[in-house]
């Protein structure tokens, strides 16, 4: 009798589950805080949306991956629409170590600028327009500066790979900065 009612309880906490996710689902599907394409951060999780289904709203990650985020997940996260006016809008934090006594404007223009010149050039045709870069600001470790690429909707796998080139070719030309030999006094 006891394994019947521990049973029963496991079926009526699931069945509960099961009816509050379908609950979200149709909140998610009515309400259309994003659609699919968009380009979204859910809580911690961010990535484009490929399907939005009843229990499940399904990411396609910068880790190149699928996620499904169940739709109770997405009702009870903070949701971030990127997509507007048919493009995505994505920012992220670069951040560079204080090991160089260079000031934030010459990090800006030697560094930073330079490589979205570069990757502007090699990707006129996936990019609306030229990425924009701020300083963020001072932390224990480093300056972080925020940088937003601007790609069609749609397109995230371009996004994902011009946000790590661009990282890349900053840090190639931040390497060379502090490579360089400190001016004699």
């Amino acid at each position: 009798m006891g394994s019947s009612a521990l049973i029963g309880a496991v079926i009526g906490f699931g069945s509960s589950q099961t009816i509050n996710n379908v609950a979200a689902g149709l909140y998610v599907i009515v309400s259309k805080p994003f659609r699919v394409k968009d380009y979204v951060k859910i809580g911690d999780v961010e990535g484009q949306v490929e399907e939005i289904s009843i229990n499940y709203t399904k990411l396609y990650t910068p880790t190149f991956n699928l996620l499904e985020i169940p739709n109770v997940q997405v009702l009870n996260s903070r949701v971030l629409n990127c997509t507007h006016e048919g493009f995505i809008k994505n920012t992220f934090l670069f951040t560079v170590p204080h090991l160089v006594p260079v000031g934030n404007e010459e990090v800006l223009s030697r560094c930073i600028r330079p490589a979205i010149e570069e990757i502007s050039e090699r990707y006129p045709k996936v990019m609306l327009r030229k990425p924009e870069a701020y300083f963020e600001a001072s932390v224990p470790f480093g300056r972080s500066y925020k940088i937003r690429i601007f790609v069609p909707k749609g397109h995230a796998k371009t996004l994902f790979m011009i946000q790590a080139e661009l990282s890349n070719r900053i840090m190639d030309f931040w390497d060379r900065e502090r490579l360089k030999p400190a001016p004699a006094q």
